[in-house]
C-alpha cells in the first residue's frame, strides 16, 4: 500500500476554467513525494484539460451527478473513498460542500472546503438557502479557506465559520509563463482575425452570468461610437453556457466583424499578448486569475469594484476599477488607456511588478501545501490512526 498521502479534490466539474486551471497547477507543482492527489468531479470532466494535468500518477474520476437532490452521489462518493482512503478530501465551493459529511462517513480524517467564488446565480451570496447549507456543513470541515480577503470576511460574518478554521489562501501566476509580449515577437494567435494597427479590448474567462460579458459588449459599442477614429476590437476568450447568447448579442449590435469569440483556448498566454487592455466586467469574484494573468503579462486591467478584484488591482497603479453593470462607465475607463498608451504601459509594467511580489506561483503551492501539512499533523496522530471527527 503506497504511504505518500492521498489528497481527494472534489470539483463539480473539470472543464476549462480558472479555478480548474489553478487547481491542476497546484497538483502538478506539489512535490510528488509530499502528497498523492486523485480528482472526483461530481458530474464528468473534459479530456483535453483533463491532459493538462502532468503527474502520470493522477486518476480522474466522474460520479455522472444528476441535477437535483441526487442521493445516489453521495452513496457513490462514499464508495470510493472507501476504495481510495484518502487522507485529506478537498472540495470546491458551493457545489460540493454537501459531500463533507460523506467523506466524514468514509473515514477520511482531514476535510476542506475551498470558497473560489459564490455561485452564479447568487453572485452576492444573498440566498438564504444557499447560506443555510454552507452553515450546517461547516462542523463536518476542519477548514473552510477563500481565495480573497473580502471572501474570507464573508465566511466569518456570514457563514460563521470559527477563526480556527479560517484561512485566506490567494491565487499565484505562474510569471515564467505569462510574460510580456517581447517587442518585434509575433503578437497574433491562430485564427485571431485582428491586425497589427488595431487597438485590442480583451478579457478571458467562463462565459456565464457572474462574468456579466454582456455588459463589456454594451460598453465596447459605447466606445466605438465615441471613437471612431480608432480601430478597435474586442476579444472575449473563454467557453461557457452563454456563449451563444453572447455570440448573438454581439451580431445585434452589428459587431461580428470587430469581435472575436473564439470560445475555450489553449493558448491563452499568446492571446494575452494580443491584447493592448484586459476587462473584467464580473458582478462578483474571487481573486481573479485571469486578470493576474494579464497583469503578469503587463496589460493594465479595468475591473469592477467587486470581491477581490480591488485587492488585485491597485487602482490608478495597475489599472481601473469601475461600478459593476455600468457600460457607461466602463467604456470610459477604457478610452483613458486608448487615449493615453503611455499610461496603459506604466499600468501593465507595475501589474506585473505586483504579481511577482504578492502573487507568485511558488507561494501558491506552499501556501496549500503548508495548509495540509498542518492539518494532517494536527488530524493524524500516526499513519492510519486517526483523531475524532468533525469539531
Amino acid at each position: 500500500m503506497n504511504d505518500i498521502p492521498l489528497i481527494v479534490h472534489l470539483i463539480y466539474r473539470l472543464d476549462f476554467g480558472g479555478l480548474e486551471t489553478l487547481m491542476v497547477e497546484r497538483i502538478n507543482r506539489m512535490p510528488a513525494g509530499a502528497y498523492r492527489h486523485a480528482i472526483v468531479c461530481l458530474t464528468d470532466y473534459n479530456p483535453a484539460f483533463a491532459r493538462k494535468i502532468t503527474r502520470a500518477d493522477v486518476e480522474v474520476h466522474a460520479l455522472h451527478k444528476q441535477p437535483g437532490q441526487s442521493p445516489g452521489t453521495h452513496a457513490a462518493l462514499w464508495r470510493l473513498l472507501r476504495r481510495l482512503r484518502p487522507a485529506v478530501l478537498h472540495s470546491y465551493n458551493l457545489s460540493a460542500v454537501e459531500y463533507g459529511p460523506a467523506a466524514l462517513l468514509a473515514g477520511v480524517p482531514v476535510r476542506v472546503n475551498g470558497a473560489h467564488g459564490r455561485d452564479h446565480g447568487d453572485p452576492h451570496g444573498t440566498n438564504r438557502k444557499h447560506n443555510a447549507l454552507r452553515r450546517l456543513m461547516v462542523p463536518f470541515y476542519d477548514c473552510c479557506y477563500a481565495n480573497s480577503a473580502a471572501m474570507e470576511t464573508w465566511n466569518r460574518d456570514v457563514i460563521r465559520v470559527p477563526a480556527h478554521k479560517s484561512r485566506m489562501l490567494a491565487n499565484g501566476i505562474d510569471a515564467e509563463r505569462f510574460q510580456p509580449r517581447v517587442p518585434g515577437a509575433a503578437a497574433l494567435p491562430e485564427g485571431c482575425p485582428f491586425g497589427p494597427g488595431d487597438f485590442v479590448i480583451g478579457t478571458v474567462g467562463r462565459v456565464q452570468a457572474v462574468k456579466d460579458h454582456a455588459t463589456l459588449v454594451d460598453a465596447f459599442a459605447l466606445l466605438r461610437t465615441r471613437r471612431p477614429d480608432v480601430a478597435l476590437r474586442l476579444a472575449i476568450v473563454g467557453d461557457g453556457p452563454l456563449l451563444d447568447s453572447l455570440r448573438s448579442k454581439v451580431a445585434s449590435l452589428g459587431l461580428e466583424n470587430v469581435a472575436w469569440l473564439p470560445g475555450a483556448r489553449t493558448d491563452v498566454a499568446q492571446i494575452l499578448h494580443s491584447l493592448h487592455v484586459f476587462a473584467m466586467p464580473s458582478i462578483a469574484e474571487g481573486t481573479p486569475g485571469s486578470a493576474l494573468e494579464a497583469m503578469a503579462s503587463g496589460l493594465p486591467v479595468v475591473g469592477t469594484r467587486v470581491g477581490g478584484i480591488p485587492e488585485v488591482v491597485d487602482e490608478g497603479v495597475t489599472g481601473t476599477l469601475v461600478p459593476a453593470s455600468d457600460p457607461v462607465a466602463l467604456a470610459a475607463a477604457l478610452e483613458t488607456y486608448v487615449l493615453a498608451p503611455e499610461l496603459a504601459a506604466r499600468h501593465g509594467a507595475a501589474g506585473r511588478e505586483r504579481v511577482l511580489r504578492k502573487y507568485s506561483m511558488a507561494a501558491m503551492v506552499a501556501a496549500y501545501h503548508g495548509m495540509y501539512d498542518s492539518l494532517c499533523e494536527r488530524k493524524i496522530k500516526t499513519r492510519g490512526a486517526v483523531t475524532s471527527c468533525a469539531e
